[in-house]
């Protein structure tokens, strides 16, 4: 398999710089920017020369909407603290991914099991294309695959829209932020018809009414509204976005625990309630970072709302009380050995991600920032010493280790705990 950081690119070289310095903290203090910059990089590396494959521009061993959370990740590792080089690769990566991953003909089909986990399956139909495609209708419903990053999943859709405005953060490339519009335009259709008093639907089949799809909408709405180019644009992504905040918080997808469930049962008369479905990770962290850029884009309108980011704070305090075990997050699916299927892997990290952008928020009040902080470098810590496979430098899906608990490591248990990586880089 052939990837993009080669064995003989600049990129392989710095990163294998940086990670001969000290990299493993010791168990009586807590690592310093450096160690995290070098552990960081240490596992870019790992992923790229292990996992990614250059010609479909996504990662083996994981899925599709698990590759766009990888994606993000790198893009944040290229703001935070990538050298020059490594940001030039980072940026070459992105260009193929945006170029290749859309190419690749292949259906989707997702079901909820018994414990409240969603399953996702991609079966790929044949090779990937290597011409450049027409971004019509009609040609995309022959393609059969997800051209222009769109396919039957609203989720699906706004993981990479996150993406490639992250993307387009750590690069400046506007096909990336024009991309992540035309993304957010699709899943505009999926606010109709309405039902639960408003939101948006997991899938185009208008079934379900989840946590994650109507945080993405949120997220996305909000970070373009602090992105687009603009005034009227950025005007009309706040207000979808100040609306969806609206509904969701008296959706009752928010427990007494002040924790979210999966999602909302719709009863027989159209009134819609808390599910009771399992408390995921993810579905606390995506709505941190969405409640962060939407405070942004309001105080930028000049309508700062200071209920904002103490509400993001509530959150997170209650996701890492319910969620913790000796100060490291857990999943419930990783219980007694247990393995978290092909999706669950990537959710702690999407939580400690968007903590992250939380804890750097200026008008977050100081002790719970600091607390934060603790909380994101003992993670780090707790992953880099028990977590780790020597020699490969691969990441387990077990914060607390061994890196074999719930099966070898993937792209996705790996990515997932870059995030925290990353998010260690940030808070250090």
């Amino acid at each position: 398999m052939a990837h993009i950081f080669s064995a003989g690119s600049l990129a392989v070289r710095a990163l294998f710089f940086m990670s001969v310095r000290p990299a493993t903290p010791s168990s009586s203090r807590v690592a310093d920017r450096v160690e995290y910059i070098s552990n960081t990089a240490s596992a870019v590396n790992a992923l790229q020369g292990q996992w990614y494959n250059d010609v479909d521009g996504l990662w083996n061993s994981t899925g599709w909407w698990n590759s766009a959370n990888l994606l993000t990740t790198l893009a944040d590792f290229a703001l935070d603290a990538a050298s020059d080089a490594e940001k030039g690769e980072l940026a070459s990566v992105f260009a193929n991914t945006f170029a290749n991953a859309q190419k690749v003909p292949q259906t989707a089909a997702k079901a909820v099991d018994a414990a409240g986990l969603v399953k996702s399956t991609y079966t790929r139909t044949k090779a990937p294309l290597t011409f450049e495609m027409p971004g019509n209708l009609s040609t995309r419903s022959e393609f059969n695959g997800f051209y222009g990053f769109i396919n039957d999943y609203y989720d699906d859709e706004g993981w990479w829209a996150l993406a490639w405005i992250r993307a387009f953060d750590a690069t400046g490339t506007a096909a990336y932020l024009a991309m992540a519009e035309s993304i957010f335009a699709d899943m505009q259709t999926g606010t109709q018809p309405a039902a639960c008093g408003g939101g948006i639907w997991w899938s185009k089949d208008r079934t379900y009414k989840n946590a994650i799809a109507n945080e993405l909408y949120l997220a996305v709405a909000a970070s373009l509204a602090n992105r687009a180019a603009t005034a009227d644009a950025r005007a009309q992504y706040l207000g979808i976005a100040a609306a969806q905040w609206a509904w969701f918080k008296a959706s009752g997808m928010i427990n007494r625990h002040g924790t979210i469930n999966d999602g909302l049962t719709i009863r027989a008369d159209g009134s819609c309630v808390n599910n009771r479905q399992t408390v995921w990770s993810y579905n606390q962290g995506v709505v941190l970072g969405g409640l962060v850029e939407l405070s942004r884009a309001q105080a930028r309108n000049g309508t700062p709302d200071a209920k904002l980011i103490p509400a993001a704070a509530a959150i997170a305090n209650a996701a890492i009380t319910k969620l913790s075990t000796a100060g490291i997050l857990h999943e419930s699916c990783e219980a007694g050995g247990g393995n978290c299927g092909g999706d669950g892997p990537t959710f702690k990290g999407v939580f400690l991600r968007s903590l992250r952008h939380l804890q750097q928020e200026p008008t977050l009040d100081a002790a719970t920032a600091s607390a934060f902080k603790t909380y994101i470098l003992q993670n780090a810590d707790s992953i880099w010493q028990t977590d780790r496979v020597a020699g490969t430098n691969q990441l387990g899906l077990v914060w607390s280790g061994p890196p074999t608990a719930g099966g070898a490591p993937t792209a996705a248990t790996h990515g997932s705990a870059m995030d925290c990586l990353v998010a260690a880089i940030a808070a250090a």
